[in-house]
């Protein structure tokens, strides 16, 4: 019964999403976030984690914060085009925008992301951490006419994403902060082209989903667990390494190729200061990325590949391939670039 109703929820969930990304008034939009924090919101309760009613409490608050802003700045511009009408104040643009980003958690609006994933499990950090940003920055890609305040908020939640990440030893803050950085990507990329955002998204998909079938089958919570829960497992702490630089985006992994794009967009349209500070920050969420795999890399493993591909499924085997090996099959597409 328990089954039936989280099939039930989840369902509604990507309808709700599915129905704001497909309509053309705000109010509708709006109906549909509501469906979609309604049918998320039992999603929380599970039975191995305790805090998990506590972090859906938080979670409510802040989307429904987020919410009533929304409404507040749709009854506002009643009658109006709340992104083309010049008779609508800017205060009420940058307002709707920022309830967007709240709902997706980027900087400054990000302060409810890591206390939430504290608290739950690895398959609703992965929703969290994906499903649940389409649709605000969906609503956020037809109000990118604020070139400086965009601009602020990537910059933002970089830096931030970067600084508060360094020092975090929990793999769910670490992963929220990782969330809030590729967030800031792909607002970037969002604002060069549509297409370049959809690459992106797929993309980071992916390459997280992989990470969190990891995270999840050896129930890691913490940079303490890795050494004693891989001891034996040498490859698989090799294979976690080679993801996270993959989610880092470094070269020649999978995740190059969309930082790349964004990067040439973002040179081409001048965004030159934004860039190099994306790029900056970038390298300091590299440095905990790395932080976590060291070990791991500086080991010499005793275990055979064939033995550490017994051990995994099919699909995962198939991620993996993906995540560091996609670059090389992605390359004739984009060469152009």
């Amino acid at each position: 019964m328990i089954l039936m109703n989280k099939i039930l929820f989840f369902n509604t969930m990507l309808i709700g999403t599915c129905f704001t990304i497909s309509s053309l008034s705000w109010m509708m939009m709006w109906i549909g976030l509501e469906i979609n924090l309604l049918s998320i919101i039992p999603l929380f309760k599970t039975t191995d984690n305790k805090f998990s009613s506590e972090s859906a409490m938080k979670y409510f608050f802040a989307q429904a914060m987020g919410s009533t802003i929304i409404l507040w700045c749709i009854i506002y511009s009643s009658g109006m085009e709340i992104f083309v009408d010049p008779n609508i104040p800017l205060s009420t643009k940058m307002l709707l925008n920022s309830a967007l980003l709240l709902k997706m958690a980027a900087a400054p609006f990000h302060f409810w992301l890591p206390e939430v994933l504290e608290g739950v499990n690895w398959d609703m950090c992965l929703i969290l951490m994906t499903w649940q940003k389409v649709a605000p920055m969906i609503m956020l890609s037809g109000n990118l006419r604020l070139p400086l305040f965009i601009s602020i908020i990537i910059v933002t939640s970089s830096i931030i994403s970067g600084i508060q990440g360094i020092n975090q030893v929990s793999m769910r803050k670490i992963m929220a902060y990782s969330s809030i950085n590729h967030t800031s990507w792909m607002i970037a990329a969002m604002v060069n082209s549509i297409e370049v955002w959809v690459l992106y998204y797929m993309i980071y998909l992916v390459l997280i989903t992989n990470i969190v079938t990891m995270l999840k089958k050896y129930n890691v919570s913490s940079i303490e667990q890795l050494p004693s829960i891989l001891l034996e497992d040498k490859n698989i702490k090799f294979m976690f390494f080679l993801n996270f630089l993959s989610l880092a985006g470094l070269p020649p992994f999978l995740g190059f190729l969309p930082k790349w794009i964004t990067v040439y967009y973002m040179v081409e349209v001048g965004f030159y200061v934004t860039t190099m500070i994306l790029i900056a920050f970038t390298m300091v969420v590299i440095y905990f990325y790395v932080r976590l795999g060291y070990s791991s890399y500086s080991m010499k493993s005793e275990e055979s590949l064939l033995l550490f591909f017994n051990q995994l499924s099919y699909m995962h085997i198939s991620l993996n391939l993906v995540s560091l090996m996609g670059l090389f099959l992605c390359m004739p597409m984009y060469s152009t670039y």
